[in-house]
């Protein structure tokens, strides 16, 4: 099973947010011993010139290991920029003052000179100017997801026909399902089409919920990933002060079997950690 994650900031103390290329690898040799093959780094929305110190370290950190070899390290597959482009209606856990408004001079300021590297952006669709950006993104082979947004069922089938293939971590930071306005969690498990990624450490997403994900959503479309932080592997769950949930508390793997064990098709779960990531970032 060649175990890939993509959406992952950090593990066991190791952060993107240290912005050093050794930490970077650090958290790769600490992936590969939990059986995880391949990792895409996932930038938190801070300040451009400190996301492009990150995407920095992880570029360095993607060039020392093609030099090197990959000898027990997972391969850092490229870049997920998970924001700025979001709605501060939609927080969650990131800081929503450094959210921006998704114009092209910032997306432009953002992505140069990292175009070659960075595989996924998350951006909120129904954000003004979004759609432009989105475009843009797609145009130049960035997969672009969903997320962090209070987006209607219209507006992410605005954002998906514009080029977002994605929905970032669906039910979490998102409006919800109302039986009046499916909403973009709505829009994710009825298009065939998009791709969701799933938190399944059981603490994000009820047991229940993912269940009725894999019987509404179609399978080849589900993507498990850990939104792992610094504090995963650490401690259990991973919340603030507050209790609030700050990222995902197990790997994907772990994550996997905690769904082989509620009954869920072992072999569609292992797609959902295989296949279907890599499928993901190369549509």
């Amino acid at each position: 099973m060649e175990a890939v994650d993509v959406h992952i900031h950090g593990f066991s103390g190791l952060d993107t947010k240290d912005s050093i290329p050794d930490n970077i690898l650090k958290i790769a040799k600490k992936l590969f011993e939990k059986g995880i093959k391949g990792f895409i780094p996932t930038v938190y929305p801070r300040s451009i010139s400190h996301m492009r110190e990150d995407m920095d370290s992880i570029k360095k950190a993607m060039i020392i290991q093609k030099k090197q070899g990959i000898h027990g390290q997972a391969e850092i597959m490229g870049i997920h920029l998970e924001g700025p482009f979001l709605n501060s209606e939609r927080c969650g856990s990131l800081d929503k003052r450094a959210f921006l408004i998704p114009k092209e001079k910032n997306f432009k300021n953002l992505i140069e000179g990292f175009e070659d590297v960075i595989k996924l952006i998350t951006i909120a669709p129904e954000l003004d100017g979004a759609l432009k950006i989105i475009e843009k993104a797609a145009e130049i082979g960035i997969t672009v997801s969903m997320g962090h947004s209070d987006a209607t069922f219209e507006d992410a089938e605005a954002g998906f026909n514009a080029g977002a293939r994605g929905i970032t971590h669906i039910f979490n930071a998102m409006r919800p399902i109302h039986h009046r306005e499916p909403g973009i969690a709505g829009f994710g498990l009825l298009n065939p089409h998009v791709y969701i990624e799933v938190i399944a450490d059981l603490y994000h997403i009820n047991i229940k919920i993912i269940e009725m994900i894999f019987k509404i959503k179609n399978p080849e479309r589900i993507i498990i990933v850990s939104d792992a932080v610094k504090d995963t592997g650490l401690i259990l769950p991973v919340t603030d002060s507050k209790g609030r949930l700050i990222g995902g508390s197990t790997t994907v793997i772990e994550s996997a079997k905690n769904l082989f064990n509620a009954g869920i098709d072992s072999d569609l779960v292992i797609k959902c950690i295989s296949n279907n990531p890599r499928n993901y970032i190369a549509c």
